[in-house]
This record gives C-alpha cells, structure tokens and sequence, in this order.
C-alpha cells in the first residue's frame, strides 16, 4: 500500500502552519512534510505533531533567506559555516519530531561562480551532514531541481544528484525523487524510479503544467502507483502541490 504525506507547505495553506498537522490528520493522512520548521520554538511543532497524532517525515536544512529567492546554500563555501550551524538547528528539530530523513538543497549557482569549488563544497557539506546524522539513524537526502523554475540551481537532473551522491560516499545519503521536477527536465518517470528504487529516500508528487495536483496535467499517476506498487517502493509520497482550488477538493486522485 502506498502511503502519501501532506506537505504543509503547500497543503492548508488556508490555515497557520501549526493548525495544519491536525487539519492532515483529519483528511486522512498519517504522515506530514514541510520545508523548515525553524520559525516555531520546537516544542511548538512537536505539540502539534503530538495533538495531531501525525509522522514527521521529511523537512529541510536551512534554504538560506527563501523569501528573497535562495533555494540552499549547501553548494556556497561562503556560506559554509551557516550551513553547518543549519545542520545542527535540523538535527535538534529531526531528534524531537521523531524525524527520519532531512533534505538538504543545494542552491543556486552564483554568476561567475567556480564550478570546481561549489561542486567541491556541496560534496564536503553533504558528507558533513551525512556524518551528523549517521549516529542517529537518520538519513540526509538530495533533491534535484528543475531549472526552468528555480533558474541557475546547481543539481537540476537524477544523474548530477546521484554523481554527486556517489562522490559524497556515506551510507545515509540518499536521493528525493520529485516526479514534478523529474517530468519537467527529463521524463522517463517509470523507468527512473525502477532502475534507482535502492537510491531512492523519498518521493515528492504534482502534477505538469502547473504544480497542481495530479489528474490536472500529463503524468499518468494511475500507471505510476501500479508501476510503484509492482516494484516495492515502500516510503513516503509526499504530497508537494499547489492545489488548484481548496486543498480538501484536491484529493480525488487518492482513490486511484
């Protein structure tokens, strides 16, 4: 049986962040996602998770200054010890949501910027976190991006993520396989999700054109959870979509 999380950034935006863990629960969902928790004194969000009687499944490190337009910092040796201090912010809130897994971003590449050195530096801080992580249990993942809508990000495709995943070489790396990003930059969904269903830590869902939900747009999600079903994927799904109306009217495809 699939399991499907909500991401509560993009899932009851209707209501505030901390009201949207009981409002998952009570349209059926077990397990939640969200990109940062930081902005709430932890014993807030655990509260709530409590309350809710939900599965924190997946969160980021630290996206740098998002609302300016950052998408990470992980690849930016300026921003290296703000990264790291990221990482350590990320275990304290993994530990307490009883949280298995955490995403770090890349970033964008900078204009000019030296592509040895922020190759070099992404690697370095993906093994930085990875080794954090390791004594407990917990798995650092990686996240291509499509560059169409997230211009100059620096791992826009599954083979640069899994390079980079192979160079880094610790056991709790793994990839986060967004079917919205992968249709956007490369198609060749079913396949992908076959041929590296070891690599693969998480799966993200919309639907293209538009981020919608799925039924919305030219994925065939129907074959796509056969097709997960017949392989054994057996993680999260995490709903990661703009609902194209309410998000309580976004959740027919579920019955497929």
């Amino acid at each position: 049986m699939l399991r499907f999380s909500a991401n509560l950034s993009f899932l009851f935006l209707e209501r505030p962040f901390l009201d949207r863990f009981a409002a998952a629960a009570a349209a059926g969902f077990k397990g939640v996602e969200f990109h940062f928790p930081y902005a709430f004194p932890v014993d807030e969000v655990a509260d709530a998770v409590r309350r809710a009687a939900v599965e924190v499944v997946l969160f980021n490190i630290t996206g740098g200054d998002w609302a300016a337009g950052e998408r990470g910092i992980a690849c930016l040796p300026e921003r290296l010890a703000e990264f790291r201090d990221g990482v350590a912010d990320a275990l304290r809130y993994a530990e307490a949501l009883g949280c298995p897994r955490v995403n770090c971003i890349a970033g964008r590449r900078p204009e000019g910027g030296d592509e040895a050195l922020l190759r070099s530096t992404l690697i370095d801080n993906l093994r930085f976190a990875a080794d954090v992580f390791a004594p407990t249990e917990r798995q650092v993942l990686m996240e291509p991006l499509n560059s169409r809508d997230t211009p100059g990000f620096f791992v826009d495709r599954t083979a640069t993520a899994l390079a980079l995943l192979d160079e880094a070489d610790r056991p709790n790396l793994a990839l986060q396989y967004d079917l919205y990003h992968a249709q956007v930059m490369e198609g060749d969904l079913a396949r992908t999700l076959q041929t590296q269903l070891a690599r693969i830590g998480h799966i993200q869902l919309a639907d293209n054109p538009g981020r919608h939900q799925p039924g919305t747009g030219e994925i065939n999600f129907p074959f796509l959870f056969r097709h997960l079903r017949t392989i054994g994927y057996a993680g999260w799904i995490g709903c990661e979509y703009v609902p194209s109306g309410p998000t309580e009217d976004s959740f027919e495809w579920m019955a497929t």
